[in-house]
């Protein structure tokens, strides 16, 4: 997915071209897409396509394509005081971009199913907070990231205000999807081939809105540990 934009010469000029094309619409998604640079989330050497509107994958880390990560947080919705759950939180640099707009009193919560990539992100994240000027202008809600499968959350969990899955997301699971999210939340993920933005309206209400053809790796399943039990992910 992606090229929908030509590539920039930096983080700036890319963010212009996203503007240009209209997926970037609002300015606070702007402001986020500017103070995070998506070059910081690549390997060293594989920097050099960090500004092409394309997606990278290297092993298991991956980041999709800056537009549909552009589609992605407009779609959300995000406001300061939310909490947010990220479903394959991959790099970090997604959840990174949420927290400057969630600020002190959001929670951001990413889940990845594998550790060295929840690893790779918390170094990214570290890395982040250490060089950023970013703080000058942000509070930031800073993304804690656990590793384990998205399909196993523990049903003692919260719900969440906002929640995207960066994978694609079989008709089975879409219930479960749901389940995580609080009335009046938004939850965005790829559904049959389609980015797929469904708002809770009530307690059983929801209103689906198709945003743009994708193609996402799906969802991995579950597998059971050698004892016979599955691994609940616990967020706190």
């Amino acid at each position: 997915m992606g090229g929908a934009v030509s590539a920039g010469e930096d983080n700036d000029e890319l963010i212009d071209h996203l503007k240009a094309a209209q997926y970037i619409r609002s300015e606070l998604v702007e402001q986020a897409f500017r103070a995070v640079d998506r070059a910081d989330y690549y390997l060293e050497e594989f920097k050099e396509n960090a500004y092409k509107d394309l997606a990278w994958k290297h092993g298991n880390i991956h980041l999709s394509a800056p537009c549909i990560y552009s589609e992605v947080m407009e779609a959300l919705d995000l406001q300061p005081g939310l909490s947010f759950l990220n479903l394959g939180s991959g790099t970090g640099y997604l959840s990174s971009m949420v927290g400057l707009i969630l600020g002190p009193f959001g929670v951001n919560h990413g889940v990845e199913l594998h550790s060295d990539v929840t690893e790779y992100a918390k170094q990214k994240l570290d890395f982040f907070i250490r060089t950023s000027d970013s703080f000058d202008k942000f509070d930031f809600c800073e993304p804690s990231f656990v590793t384990g499968n998205c399909l196993e959350i523990s049903p003692g969990c919260s719900q969440y205000d906002r929640v995207y899955c960066g994978a694609g997301v079989q008709k089975q699971h879409e219930g479960y999807m749901k389940s995580l999210l609080k009335v009046g939340g938004v939850l965005v993920m790829p559904l049959e081939e389609k980015l797929t933005k469904i708002t809770r309206t009530g307690p059983s209400a929801w209103e689906t809105k198709k945003i743009l053809a994708v193609s996402f790796a799906p969802l991995i399943q579950p597998c059971q540990s050698e004892s016979g039990e599955s691994r609940l992910v616990q967020l706190r």
